[in-house]
């Protein structure tokens, strides 16, 4: 995918409303391996409300050293977080592009979170 390309992709992304409706518009993309990542998260993501917020986590299992499944849960971003928070996870885990340059796609600003 050209810069410019994706840049457009990132864009039209942030003007939706949440996750689902962002993950929707990944799946249907004409970049083939975007479609297929989006296609391959469809049904792995979980709402769970912790410390009196509803957090989104990604749900996945993988096989641990003695071939065993193991399940993992990843936290993603809150209910009401801007849709960009997810857009930018997505293409970290998918394709290895930093936070801070798919917030520059999307002409904004990427503040690393403050570590407790």
């Amino acid at each position: 995918m050209e810069h410019k390309d994706f840049e457009a992709l990132v864009k039209a992304l942030c003007e939706k409303a949440s996750l689902p409706e962002a993950l929707d518009m990944l799946k249907v993309c004409e970049d083939e391996a975007v479609a297929e990542a989006a296609n391959a998260l469809t049904g792995q993501f979980a709402l769970a409300e912790i410390e009196g917020e509803n957090r989104v986590y990604h749900v996945f299992t993988e096989e641990n050293d003695e071939g065993e499944e193991q399940e993992f849960v990843e936290h993603v971003m809150n209910v009401g977080d801007d849709v960009i928070v997810f857009v930018a996870w997505f293409f970290f885990t998918q394709f290895d592009i930093k936070n801070r340059d798919t917030y520059a796609a999307a002409g904004r600003t990427y503040k690393q979170p403050k570590r407790s």
